[in-house]
This record gives structure tokens, sequence and C-alpha cells, in this order.
């Protein structure tokens, strides 16, 4: 079994597939990281030479993620987050955004990866966070976790993040079906953060882009504008609405004039 690059050699749980690429072992190979494998890594630079831009990307999309989670707890007043698809840690990662501007901020994690399981509860120990081993696809497994359960009180506001996670999740598993589970259990003042890969901006790769993950543990499904504005049911968008993650309230000018990104991201809060 060939392990993780993180400098040791020591055998997985045999719960980790190591046969087929992973969407967040890949991400991290995208950003850089080092927790992926000699699969992960040829199907991402196999996506590499489908979509350049998919390194300019997932920065982009990372950055979304921190003005995002910025402007919920910051301007939304939120103090519950459930980061659900978190991925392998990169910092700054969401508690530690949330923990900046509100120190009492509580964060659960969700990922299916037992890897993103394992190396969360190791990073995240001595921390006010959580990590919970669950799939997006049975969201009320999610919703009923014990732990989550433990850490978020439903009775008050929460920030549910999904992103770049619902693009894994075929038609035929019902996205509209797991998003309205999801967005039901969230009371008043609560917000979804999501971000979704399209193929609206670079069309002519779409199914180029889409195929590489054809071998991995998930599909990737590019949606249409219109298609991933439905996910937000009624909640109320906030400004700019969905756009473009690099358009969506960015730092400094320079990132208005960034390369196309094909992923939208958007914010939106719940009002009744």
């Amino acid at each position: 079994m060939t392990s993780p690059r993180t400098g040791g050699s020591g055998a997985q749980p045999p719960e980790i597939d190591t046969s087929r690429p992973h969407p967040a072992r890949m991400y991290d190979y995208f950003l850089g990281g080092k927790d992926n494998y000699e699969v992960d890594r040829e199907a991402a630079e196999r996506m590499i030479r489908a979509a350049p831009e998919v390194r300019a990307g997932v920065r982009a999309n990372r950055g979304f993620m921190h003005r995002a989670v910025h402007h919920v707890v910051a301007q939304g007043g939120v103090r519950q987050i459930l980061d659900v698809g978190t991925g392998l840690p990169t910092e700054p990662n969401v508690h530690q955004i949330a923990h900046a501007v509100a120190p009492d901020t509580r964060v659960v994690y969700v990922d299916n990866d037992p890897i993103v399981s394992a190396h969360s509860m190791a990073l995240m120990s001595g921390t006010d966070t959580s990590v919970v081993l669950a799939d997006l696809r049975d969201p009320r497994a999610i919703l009923d976790h014990p732990e989550v359960r433990a850490v978020i009180d439903f009775g008050e506001p929460v920030a549910l993040l999904l992103v770049a996670v619902v693009h894994f999740i075929a038609e035929s598993e019902d996205p509209e079906g797991i998003l309205a589970t999801l967005r039901d259990a969230l009371p008043t003042g609560s917000y979804l953060v999501l971000s979704h890969a399209t193929g609206d901006v670079h069309d002519d790769r779409r199914e180029d882009a889409a195929a590489v993950y054809n071998s991995a543990t998930a599909s990737l499904n590019l949606r249409s504008h219109g298609r991933i504005l439905d996910f937000f049911g009624d909640f109320t968008l906030v400004e700019p609405g969905l756009v473009k993650v690099t358009g969506w309230r960015p730092e400094k000018a320079e990132v208005r004039d960034a390369p196309p990104i094909g992923i939208y991201g958007g914010v939106a809060r719940k009002d009744g």
C-alpha cells in the first residue's frame, strides 16, 4: 500500500480506499498538499491537462470560503458552523477564520473520507471543534449524529457550509432532496454557504474535465447557474448573489481581473 506523502510510511486503516482517486485528496494535491496517494496525483494531473485553470480554481474557491465564513460570523452573528464535505485541513481552516472573529464559535467538520477524518481529528485535538465521519448523501444521519447534536444547537442560527461538495452528488442521488432536508433543519437566521463547479465558463472542456472523475469515488457533475441556484431554495441570497467565486466580495481590486474560474459561489440567509 502506498502511503500518503506525510513523511511517514505507517499502514493506513483498512477502510481507506487507495485503489481509486478521492476528490478530497485530489483537492489537496491541487492546493499543493501532501496528504494524497499516487492514484490521486495521477487523476489530478489528468484534470490539470483537461482544465489547466483547476489550480487557480481551487485557490479561488478557498478564498471564497474564507470571505464567506468571515461574513456569516462577523456580519451574520452566527456562532455555530456545520461544514459538510470539509476536505483535508488546510490553514487557515474554518474554525481558525471563525475564531479570529468570535472565539466562542462552535464548529463541526463532516466528511466521508477516513483519511480526512483521521487527519482532522489529529489536527483539531485540543480545540473546541468536532470531526464527524458521515456522507452528504445521507443528510439525516448527519443531522442526527450524536456528535453533531452535542455541538450544534438547532434552536439557534447555524451556518451550513457546502463548499465544493454538491457537485459530487449525481442527479440520480437527489441533490435537491438532500439540500431540502438540510435547509429545513436550520432555524431562521441561519446561512447556507455553497460553491459548485460549472460548465458555463469552459463549456468546450466540460466533458473532458468531468470524465477524469469517472474512476474516482464520486463523479463530477457540472451544473448551470440556474440549476445551482435551485439548491438555495427559498433562502435569500446576500449581495452579490450567486456569482463566480472570484467575484464574491473580493478583498483586492486585482481579484476582479482574475482569469475565468468555473465555480459559482453564494451565501444565503433563512429569513422565515
